[in-house]
């Protein structure tokens, strides 16, 4: 099978975050071709002409889609499988719909928040979902960028109102360049669910805890930027994952497993996926954020909960380019993958 690797078109002043999507394209590249596939490499631009013309040229049977971003613009996520609609080529992930609700924070929570799954309350600069903000913590997020861009220790704020609130959403909205809300901020625990296609239904991999190692009592708990993609920060090193849980645990981890397979079916996503939780003190799951399109780098989240699972690297691989799909009025190379 011809595979054709979407990916950014980056700038050579690119984030480390945005770099991994070379590591992720190397490590599918390997395990394409050990899985008797050939593979090509194709950045994704907002010169969709071009970016068409290359595909047709190519003739891949089925698109990879590694793009996470496009003109450094996480809003823009969906034009990659929009475009992949609209040429019938079938493709790796979610679909147009779900890539564009899953990209948006707000939009995000306002499903789950209808559909009756727990999310934590939240708060817009056009308002908040209630009458008025209450005096507590929050954490100040972008409503579209990934990778815990801008979120770090001073992202949580705590305000007697929500003209204070407000005040300090108008401040990191300017120092960010970009559309912010408040989320209610949940002390507690924090977890990490991922999910992969199988033959049949979904598999929710084992679920993953991660630990905050020699952080200070009064120090925040959460998976900023430096934790993530800051190899020389203290962060990086003090947040492990863990697969490992108590007996007492059994009906909490089964809830996550319960809600993660309900966003799943809601946002109805495909090939993989992964669900971020917090657990507060009373037990109580929050969703967090969806991620349709998570770093398949082999050393990521999702590489080690797949390993937990028994999967090796081309093994996700195979059960997500099984799981490629393309838009109704299927053509026949779109029939002939699904057999």
């Amino acid at each position: 099978m011809k595979v054709v690797l979407l990916h950014d078109d980056l700038p050579a002043t690119a984030r480390e975050d945005e770099l991994d999507v070379f590591v992720q394209a190397d490590a599918i590249g390997e395990a394409l071709a050990a899985l008797g596939h050939t593979a090509n490499r194709l950045p994704f631009s907002l010169n969709l002409h071009g970016v068409t013309e290359s595909l047709q040229r190519l003739k891949p049977d089925v698109a990879f889609n590694l793009v996470e971003a496009v003109a450094g613009q996480g809003r823009l996520v969906f034009l990659a499988p929009a475009l992949l609609d609209g040429m019938k080529l079938p493709y790796t992930g979610a679909g147009t719909e779900a890539m564009f609700a899953t990209s948006s924070k707000l939009l995000t929570k306002r499903l789950l928040h209808a559909a009756g799954i727990p999310t934590p309350p939240w708060v817009t600069m056009a308002g908040p979902i209630a009458a008025d903000a209450p005096a507590g913590r929050y954490i100040i997020k972008l409503v579209w960028e990934e990778a815990s861009i801008g979120l770090e220790d001073d992202a949580i704020v705590e305000v007697r109102d929500s003209a204070a609130l407000r005040d300090q959403m108008l401040q990191r909205a300017e120092r960010l360049g970009g559309e912010v809300f408040a989320e209610a901020y949940i002390p507690g625990r924090e977890f990490n669910l991922s999910v992969l296609a199988g033959p049949e239904d979904p598999t929710v991999l084992p679920p993953a805890e991660i630990h905050f190692v020699g952080y200070a009592d009064d120090r925040p708990r959460i998976v900023g930027y430096r934790a993530k993609w800051d190899s020389a920060s203290f962060e990086y090193h003090h947040t492990p994952h863990s697969f490992d849980f108590p007996p007492p645990d059994a009906p909490l981890l089964a809830e996550l497993c319960r809600l993660t397979r309900a966003c799943w079916d809601l946002f109805g996503l495909r090939g993989y996926a992964r669900v971020d939780f917090r657990v507060d003190e009373t037990g109580q799951p929050w969703v967090l954020e969806i991620n349709a399109n998570p770093c398949l780098s082999p050393d990521a989240g999702f590489g080690a909960a797949a390993e937990h699972a028994g999967l090796s690297f081309p093994d996700v691989v195979a059960r997500i380019l099984g799981d490629a799909h393309c838009d109704m009025g299927a053509t026949t190379a779109c029939q002939e993958l699904a057999q």
